[in-house]
This record gives C-alpha cells, structure tokens and sequence, in this order.
C-alpha cells in the first residue's frame, strides 16, 4: 500500500516490532521516530495515521497529540500507552485520538483499527476535497458573464454573502436562478453547512409540508416512520425554494411562521423544532401582482423581498450571448470527445441574434446539439435547429450585418473586438450609445477597450 505510517515510540523494541507488523506483514509505509518533537518536524508529509506513544522524553504524547491536531484535526491518532488506566484513556479520546491501546499491544485488534482510521481519514479527504470542489465552481469566478448587466447583479450578490438577510431572486425560467443562490451560499458565512433546494413547483401540494417540515409516524397514510424535513435538514445552512410563487396559502402561513419565529413542527408532531436557516427563494413570477390578486400572502411577500436580485434574460444580455456560446462549445467539446474550433459566421449570426426565450438553459441544449450534429471543424448553420434558423432577428440589423458580413469564421476574441470597434464607429465615438447596443456596461466597455488596445482618445463621449 502507498499509505504512510508514523511510529512514535523510545522504546526501541516496541518501534521495532512495530515496524515488522506495520510494514512487513501489513505493507504500510513506515517513517519511525523516537520522540514527538521529531515526527513534528516531518508532519509536513501528512501521514495517514499516527501510531503515538504518550511517555515520550520531551513533550509526551498527549501534548504531540495536541500539537498535531492543531497542523491537521483529521489525522487519526491511535494512542500507546503502558498506563492502562481508563484515565489515560478518556484523556486521549478527549483531545482527539482516533483509538487507545494499552501495552503490551494486541496486533489482532491493531490491524483493523489501523484499516478503519486510515479508510475514514480517506473518506473525509474526499468529502473535504468534494466540498472545496463545489466551493470552487460556484465561485464567482465561474460564473460565465461579461455582460454589464450580470456585473450589477454580482455587486448585489456581494453585498449579502455576509449577512442572513433574505434574498428573493426574480428571473424567467433557465437563466440560472439556481446558480445565483448557490454562489451567495458558496462565498457567503454559511459554507461550509448544508444547501438544500426545494422545487416548489415539481412536488405535489399534498407531499410539499411533509418535504419541508417533514412528519411523524403514523401521521398520515403511508407514513411508515418519522421523516426529517428540508429545513431539518438544512440546520445551520441555507435552503433555496425554487418557484416559491407556487406555494399554496395554508404552506405561506407555515413558512411565514418559520421566518418570523425560527421554529416549526414536523407533520403530526407536538415538538417544536428550532430553524437555523438562510432562506432564498426564486420566481419566475411577479409576485407583487399575486399579492394584489389574493394569490399570494402580502406579509410572506415582504418578508422574502427583503433583498431582491433580478436577473435580466439572455435577450437583454446581448453581452453574454457570444461569450455562454463560446463557453459551452469548450465544455461539450470536452464532454464528447470532439474538437470544433467554432462557430461559421453565419451560425453564429442567428446565434446573436435569436431571442432565446429558454435563456441559458435552451443555449446550453443547443450548442450541445449542434456539437452532435456537427461533421466539420465548425458549427455551421445547418447544425442549427430549424427553429433558430427561421427566427426573426431582434438586433440592430445594422450592426449585426456589420459583424457578421461572410462565412469566414472569425476567432472568438477577435469577433469580440470587432464589435466594440464596430460599435463606437457607428455611434461616432459615443460610448452610452456604443454600450447600450451591445447591452453592455459602460466599465465593461472601457475595460474591453483597455484589453483590446482600442485607444480612448480617439472616442469622445
């Protein structure tokens, strides 16, 4: 095996029969020390375990223990000691310690409390890893936008990632609502603790109080024992009610109850359980029209709008078009084993200026598609759909045609400059009007300026 064994022992026959086990009979491997302030100095190479015995000279092996904790609290530490005291015992297992044997050592008991240290400490690497993975992804950083408009709604994003407030994000269906909470909950206080979606709209209205708040045995037919509901679940971390407009009345008052006193019970049950939650909640509905039509509680819709977050369509994201498309022909390319180098010119026209009425979810579908369909180097346009094909332009005529005059394809950076030189020259230099018909930013635009060497005096405003 490749694991990496420490042994802690003066006792020079004790480190060697150890050694002989460990190593030659159970294939570890093996670094050796005789006392704690030695293996301190090589922790750097983060052992799988720790075989530590606590009478060491110098420090003894509960002050290493500490020590060690300290530089990483999931090393397991299995404790040696021939004080076979309870005592003893109990005090290592109460700063840390994965096992305690007492000497002379049982190597029939040994091997399998090592087996289990070194597969735990393996299954919390890989949950630690998947974790900072997740992290890692929601990061603002991935979030694919250069798009003025999506730069607004992340100052907004920034400014709740600190604080409990709860967050209503408005937006039509695919253009990434999910993804917007989860980043406030990935770069927000609340981390490292669970988030737990719940799709209002996709669970029966029936089974929607039971999948919130979960219930008890025998509360109603079919309830074979207690059920732990999302908001249990979600203690200490956030939950994200997707289509929150769709909740019935009897559930707003219920929900109403648990942002105003923190507390619930399950169905069926007398206990009142305590709720440590963020909420964020989406819709895809105006939910100010619902209160004035009765069909939405106008406290609960206070209570959730406390910090709205809007999240413009793609069709007014005309900045992020060009830029999702060259993003998911990258990752498809990845997912199917292929190699497109683009986009045809007159593809990736009807790609600016289709309407998206699925948004972000419908051009991911798409382009997947298209990589699919697609038998040369390029997405040309009969790998579209026929749907796409046949849409009514909603762009400047004027400037699209500019951009898109041939076949030739054009490298993606490049198409990207073109349209900020295109725009500044058909607006005479002036950058309000160039960003309002790319619907970008006015800071986007200066910055693709500077990035691009395009020289600001020579466009007056």
């Amino acid at each position: 095996m490749d694991k990496l064994i420490f042994i802690v022992d003066d006792e020079q026959a004790i480190a060697k029969l150890l050694t002989y086990w460990v190593r030659d009979k159970w294939k570890y491997n093996v670094e050796v020390f005789s006392s704690g302030e030695d293996a301190l100095r090589k922790i750097y190479l983060k052992p799988d375990l720790i075989l530590l015995d606590i009478m060491l000279p110098g420090m003894n092996g509960i002050e290493i223990l500490k020590k060690i904790k300290q530089f990483d609290e999931n090393i397991p530490i299995v404790m040696l000691s021939a004080q076979g005291s309870v005592e003893v015992a109990v005090e290592s297992l109460r700063f840390g310690a994965y096992d305690y044997f007492p000497k002379p050592i049982d190597l029939q008991r040994l091997e399998p409390a090592i087996r289990n240290a070194i597969k735990n400490y393996d299954l919390m690497k890989e949950l630690s890893n998947l974790k900072e993975n997740v992290k890692q992804e929601y990061s603002f950083d991935n979030i694919v936008s250069a798009d003025g408009k999506m730069q607004d709604v992340f100052k907004l994003v920034s400014k709740v990632l600190n604080n409990d407030i709860t967050v209503l994000i408005y937006g039509e269906s695919g253009t990434g609502k999910e993804l917007i909470a989860r980043a406030i909950h990935y770069n927000g206080v609340r981390k490292d603790k669970p988030f737990i979606v719940v799709n209002c709209a996709s669970i029966p209205r029936e089974l929607l109080e039971s999948e919130l708040f979960g219930h008890e045995k025998g509360s109603f037919t079919g309830a074979h024992q207690r059920k732990l509901g999302k908001f249990e679940l979600a203690n200490e971390g956030t939950i994200f009610l997707d289509e929150i407009g769709e909740l019935e009345m009897l559930l707003q008052a219920k929900l109403l109850r648990v942002i105003q006193e923190k507390t619930f019970e399950r169905v069926g049950g007398t206990e009142v359980i305590k709720s440590d939650v963020r909420i964020i909640s989406a819709t895809n509905r105006d939910l100010k029209l619902a209160v004035e039509n009765k069909e939405f509680r106008e406290d609960l819709y206070y209570r959730l709008n406390s910090f709205p977050i809007s999240i413009p369509p793609l069709r007014q994201r005309k900045g992020d078009i060009l830029t999702l498309a060259d993003y998911f022909l990258h990752v498809f390319n990845k997912k199917l084993g292929k190699n497109l180098k683009g986009f045809s010119k007159k593809a990736l026209k009807l790609i600016y200026e289709y309407s998206w009425p699925g948004n972000i979810r419908e051009m991911e579908n798409t382009i997947e598609r298209c990589l699919i369909l697609a038998e040369g180097d390029l997405i040309d346009i009969e790998d579209l759909p026929q749907h796409l094909r046949s849409a009514d332009a909603i762009n400047s005529a004027e400037l699209s045609g500019a951009l898109f005059s041939d076949d030739n394809v054009i490298p993606f950076e490049k198409l990207k400059e073109e349209s900020i030189r295109h725009a500044l020259k058909v607006t005479n230099g002036n950058i309000v009007e160039a960003a309002k018909k790319l619907q970008l930013g006015r800071a986007t635009i200066y910055r693709l300026m500077e990035k691009y060497n395009i020289e600001n005096h020579s466009y007056e405003e």
